[in-house]
């Protein structure tokens, strides 16, 4: 039993697997796998490029057929020792009647004997010899097997395509990902030298600040000292017999007189009534309440163009200005929308055309808009109070050319200008934008 498995391999080992018969002029293939040399190359018939292998598919660039003498001598070897060939389909024997197939029976797809034809199970069904069948079955399995090989070639030249063009989305990406990085090499570059210039730029101010800040501390220092020095000089004049504490009254009165004072308290006691001078309005403001109260109104009152009132910006200015003495003066505002300038301006302010809002110009103020608080120097100064003021203050020290404004309910300074050289007339300034309101307390 052992011998004849063996003697059954050596046999299915010589044997073509296109044709089932003994292999002639044997080849083999790039995969390894052999065929008769006719078979395989009737099998490639028609092709230009890309010949798979019938055994196995895997595909070969070119026609590439060696000889493969050492089988062919082996299949001679097997032909000597009398092995029987495969036999064809058409020498098979029915396994119920032992009769040779000779029919094909087209309903039940499957071969029969001439006993089997004439039994009940296949009377009636549609049969032909097997050599017919096979013709016929031959022609359509060609037709199947050339629109196969098409559909196989189809998608052979699809996967070209489709790796030439994923070929170049990569190379794409290769370039797209240079160019980042090369666009990003700059970039840290640029921010590199921005955050040298920036330190560069801290440090100068830090310098400027201590320089400031020493300025300031020896100042206040100084105040201190003399605050405390007129202090027991009062302390002990209250406590001098009459006729000591009029002696030299006078100087104690000047000297006091001369204190300007910082403190908000003290800061009040210099309140003022103010009223708006309409003669400065612009035709878009409109005055009411005893020209106590402005708001900011999208329609323009036909007014005469006086060379007082402003045409270029929706700005009025205070009836009242001042060349001398300390001013405080308060004001509500009454809607949070738009914007507003408040402070104190020049008599010569520019009224017709453009001007900045800076201490240059004659302007000394605080701006709201756009929800933050800014002080007009040059460059602007921003502004973070602890709370958004319902009711400014606005103090005025002439002499000492200082202009000071706070939320006048907390009394929370907001700003002080640095000092000034004030040499005309300050008048309240204020403009209005968006619909914005205000009324002077």
């Amino acid at each position: 039993m052992a011998a004849a498995a063996q003697l059954e391999n050596l046999q299915e080992e010589a044997t073509c697997s296109i044709c089932l018969e003994y292999f002639t002029d044997p080849v083999m293939i790039s995969c390894g796998h052999n065929f008769c040399r006719s078979c395989i190359t009737q099998s490639w018939e028609g092709r230009d490029g890309n010949f798979p292998c019938p055994q196995c598919r895997e595909i070969s660039s070119g026609k590439s057929l060696r000889p493969n003498r050492q089988l062919g001598n082996m299949v001679e070897i097997a032909k000597q020792l009398h092995l029987p060939p495969v036999k064809p389909l058409e020498e098979n024997l029915c396994g119920k009647h032992e009769e040779k197939l000779r029919l094909f029976c087209a309903e039940d797809q499957r071969m029969i004997c001439w006993v089997c034809r004439e039994s009940k199970e296949h009377k009636t069904h549609s049969a032909s010899p097997i050599e017919e069948a096979a013709e016929d079955y031959k022609v359509k399995l060609q037709e199947w097997l050339r629109l196969l090989k098409n559909e196989e070639e189809y998608f052979l030249e699809f996967k070209v395509k489709k790796e030439e063009q994923y070929k170049t989305i990569r190379d794409k990406l290769i370039t797209e990902k240079q160019k980042i990085e090369s666009e990003f090499e700059k970039l840290r570059q640029l921010l590199k030298e921005k955050e040298q210039r920036l330190y560069g730029r801290l440090k100068e101010m830090e310098k400027k600040i201590i320089m400031v800040e020493h300025a300031n501390i020896t100042t206040l220092s100084n105040q201190i000292t003399s605050l405390n020095v007129l202090i027991t000089e009062i302390e002990k004049k209250c406590e001098e017999p009459v006729w000591e504490l009029l002696k030299d009254v006078r100087g104690t009165m000047s000297r006091c007189n001369n204190v300007k004072p910082q403190c908000p308290g003290v800061v009040k006691s210099y309140k003022v009534m103010m009223t708006l001078d309409p003669d400065t309005a612009h035709p878009r403001l409109l005055l009411s309440g005893g020209q106590r109260r402005v708001t900011h109104t999208d329609t323009a009152q036909t007014l005469p163009d006086t060379p007082k009132r402003f045409t270029q910006y929706y700005c009025v200015l205070g009836r009242e200005g001042f060349t001398s003495g300390s001013h405080y003066w308060e004001l509500q505002l009454l809607e949070e929308v738009g914007g507003w300038h408040v402070g104190v301006a020049a008599e010569s302010v520019n009224r017709k055309g453009n001007f900045t809002w800076s201490p240059e110009e004659g302007v000394w103020a605080v701006k709201w808009g756009d929800g933050h608080y800014k002080a007009l120097t040059s460059p602007h100064t921003p502004l973070s109070p602890r709370e958004n003021p319902l009711k400014l203050g606005v103090y005025l020290d002439y002499e000492r050319g200082r202009l000071s404004l706070y939320n006048a309910d907390s009394m929370e300074l907001l700003y002080t200008f640095p000092q000034a050289t004030f040499t005309e007339s300050l008048f309240p300034y204020f403009r209005l934008w968006g619909g914005a309101e205000l009324r002077l307390v």
